[in-house]
């Protein structure tokens, strides 16, 4: 359990810089949402945690907002009395985090980068990937885009 602390208190404490950043809820609760949430996420991971296969249960463990409510963020809402309709309007519509050992990433949107929030060197000498860059991952979330923008070229096939 001690091994996927950093990771599930890095995920939460996303989850939880975006609800600050939307505004309207005080520190208090949001510091009982971000433990409600890591005790959700350990409860939720406590089986499905591989450090030597970091990969093996990485679907089970990814967070998700799409139309839907995550569960577990639904979960740690709920105990600071917020609906999930406000869920919805201060967390991003289309948001995928990936818990995994030795790396915490996200994105936003469906078609957004992808962004390492924490990332390990795996023991045994495998080297991890290299970031991308955090600097546009980093204004994507603070500018709230849903994904970036896209120059479509359109080409109309007439018969």
């Amino acid at each position: 359990a001690a091994a996927m602390r950093t990771e599930i208190s890095t995920a939460a404490a996303f989850v939880t810089r975006l609800l600050r950043a939307a505004g309207g809820i005080g520190e208090e609760q949001l510091r009982c949402f971000r433990e409600c949430l890591q005790e959700a996420l350990r409860e939720h991971y406590k089986h499905h945690w591989f450090p030597l296969v970091p990969s093996k249960g990485s679907g089970y463990r990814c967070i998700r907002i799409n139309h839907k409510m995550d569960p577990l963020i639904g979960k740690a809402a709920g105990m600071i009395g917020l609906s999930h309709e406000r869920l919805f309007q201060l967390l991003p519509s289309e948001l995928t985090l990936w818990v995994d050992p030795f790396e915490v990433s996200y994105r936003i949107g469906e078609d957004g980068s992808i962004c390492v929030l924490y990332e390990s060197p795996q023991p045994g000498g495998k080297t991890a990937k290299p970031l991308e860059s955090r600097t546009s991952c980093k204004e994507e979330w603070r500018i709230g885009r849903s994904s970036p923008s896209k120059n479509y070229n359109m080409m109309t096939v007439s018969s």
